[in-house]
């Protein structure tokens, strides 16, 4: 039986067109330009990426700086003597733990809900040149390194400072407080300044995140009689929620991870009890001791302990607000 030439008309038209193969070659040539544009990210993600993995094995090997970079692969393997003499031997290693855990837990339970916070009370102005110059003020400190930050608040705290000079003037204080020599201090003195030198470039992307929550429920929400803080809590903290966990994600899978110029910055002497913590360890073994092993051996642990708070935050987050990092 033939087939009428208007069904046959539409079965070819209809028809799904082949698929053209992709050749790589044709595409390297067309988009020459764009491709070679690649090459400096990818020499500098193997120079300073993957190169220094080889320097690993100095943690398991006896190495020593006058044996060069030869010495990386001819040194002969130690049995795991620097892990031991690190972490069994070493009376250092707790109240360093200690610091390194205790300035960044009580530092992400104040600076997460700060800068949310601040987030939130933010996207709430409606004077656009007000809250341009808010955002300014506040974004400015981020791009002051912590040499020029950090010894403008050691200038601030000093005995003789603005700061003591306005609590003796407000006869909160009898004398002038220690802030960097008394070590009870120094841990609030970090988290203080971390706060303030990046809240403002923190607060960005909880706004962007804002910036995607549909408008149709605010509108709605006032409509039903919902005031500010109310559709704050119920429409916008819910509809940032994922950014909100990918970001204690990251707080605690950094952990072990401090601001090393910032603790470098404000250390000294009489704080070293409360201020040293893993990253300043590293540096004075590995770079100030040439202990390179030792240091190697350090970051190596460090390292796979912040991969494991890492899947563990994950995991929770996953079960317990459905969302996650990966």
């Amino acid at each position: 039986m033939a087939i009428p030439k208007e069904i046959a008309f539409a079965e070819k038209k209809t028809a799904r067109p082949k698929l053209k193969s992709f050749k790589l070659g044709y595409d390297i040539r067309t988009q020459l330009e764009l491709k070679s544009m690649l090459i400096p990210a990818v020499l500098f993600i193997f120079l300073f990426d993957f190169t220094p993995l080889f320097g690993l094995l100095m943690a398991f090997k006896d190495f020593e700086p006058v044996m060069g970079v030869k010495g990386i692969f001819t040194a002969d393997w130690n049995n795991f003597a620097h892990f031991k003499r690190i972490f069994v031997n070493n009376f250092q290693l707790w109240p360093m733990v200690r610091n390194t855990l205790g300035i960044n837990l009580l530092g992400a339970a104040v600076s997460i809900p700060c800068t949310l916070l601040f987030a939130l009370l933010l996207n709430e102005i409606r004077s656009t040149r007000f809250k341009s110059l808010v955002q300014t003020v506040t974004y400015l400190p981020h791009f002051l390194s912590w040499v020029i930050f950090g010894g403008l608040f050691i200038t601030l705290l000093n005995t003789d400072g603005i700061v003591n000079f306005l609590l003796m003037k407000l006869h909160l204080i009898d004398k002038p407080l220690q802030f960097l020599a008394d070590p009870k201090y120094f841990w609030g003195v970090a988290i203080g300044t971390g706060l303030l030198k990046d809240i403002g470039w923190g607060a960005i992307l909880y706004l962007a995140a804002m910036a995607g929550v549909d408008q149709s429920l605010y509108e709605a929400a006032a409509i039903d009689g919902a005031g500010r803080f109310k559709r704050m809590l119920h429409i916008t903290i819910p509809g940032i929620l994922p950014t909100l966990m990918v970001m204690i994600i990251f707080a605690v899978s950094g952990m072990l991870n401090n601001n090393f110029t910032q603790i470098y910055v404000l250390q000294n002497s009489l704080n070293l009890p409360t201020s040293q913590v893993i990253d300043t360890y590293v540096y004075q073994t590995g770079l100030l001791n040439f202990q390179f092993s030792s240091a190697t051996a350090i970051g190596l642990m460090k390292s796979v302990f912040a991969l494991l708070l890492l899947f563990g935050a994950n995991t929770l987050s996953k079960k317990i607000t459905k969302t996650g990092l990966f």
